[in-house]
């Protein structure tokens, strides 16, 4: 008795949308991981988004199964977890060390910083405070770990500035789902269309007084009789 084996060849090098033969592959791949008891709600049954997870994952090349286990759908746009993006700045080879974090006593402001490799150069991210959490209205959100777990929120936000200021490469640019959560997105009317006519003023009709009338009248009959 013989069994059926599906046969995927993959290129590593290519995405999955880059030819008409490695989407039919990456679909294949897809249908088979969306059937899984194994991966989160996002991906059950959905082979469509299993594409999407494999693309990162060829593009990051990491094991879809590990892209599906950290990235979450937040207001619409995929996200990775904190620790995940630790981890692959950790694992990228790029940095002699893994990521630091200098915490104040008070434990209420936070910089993430790293040695490059390379350079020897220590590249120190963004200062993250407490005081910036309430400004930008982070604490005030529904669930908000803020004010649970500050000093936790304070490592999670400053090593996501570092990534993205340093090597977005590595975390393909993308936010921190709890940084999703926190920050409003960008509505239709922020927008501005620099290139739209401007609109036109509404024209305001001018109300003649009575005083106007008598004004005009007294000055028409001031003028003299034309002569036949």
């Amino acid at each position: 008795m013989t069994e059926n084996v599906i046969a995927v060849k993959t290129d590593s090098t290519l995405s999955v949308f880059s030819t008409e033969e490695n989407f039919k592959n990456a679909m294949v791949m897809a249908e088979q991981l969306s059937k899984s008891d194994m991966i989160p709600a996002t991906y059950k049954g959905k082979p469509e988004n299993c594409v999407i997870a494999l693309e990162l994952s060829n593009r990051l090349k990491l094991s879809p199964f590990l892209v599906m286990q950290n990235m979450y759908i937040v207001q619409g746009k995929p996200a990775w977890s904190s620790s995940f993006i630790i981890s692959c700045i950790n694992g990228s080879g790029r940095f002699s060390g893994p990521l630091k974090f200098e915490m104040d006593a008070n434990k209420t402001k936070c910089r993430a910083y790293a040695t490059e490799k390379v350079s020897g150069e220590k590249l120190v991210g963004p200062l993250i405070t407490m005081e910036m959490a309430q400004a930008e209205g982070w604490l005030g959100k529904n669930g908000s770990k803020w004010k649970t777990m500050p000093e936790l929120m304070l490592r999670y936000r400053a090593a996501a500035f570092f990534g993205r200021l340093y090597c977005p490469e590595i975390i393909n640019g993308m936010m921190t789902d709890d940084e999703a959560q926190d920050i409003r997105p960008i509505q239709d009317d922020d927008v501005v269309d620099v290139f739209a006519e401007p609109a036109e003023e509404p024209k305001q009709e001018m109300e003649i007084t009575p005083e106007m009338e008598a004004m005009a009248n007294e000055f028409y009959n001031s003028l003299p009789d034309e002569e036949a």
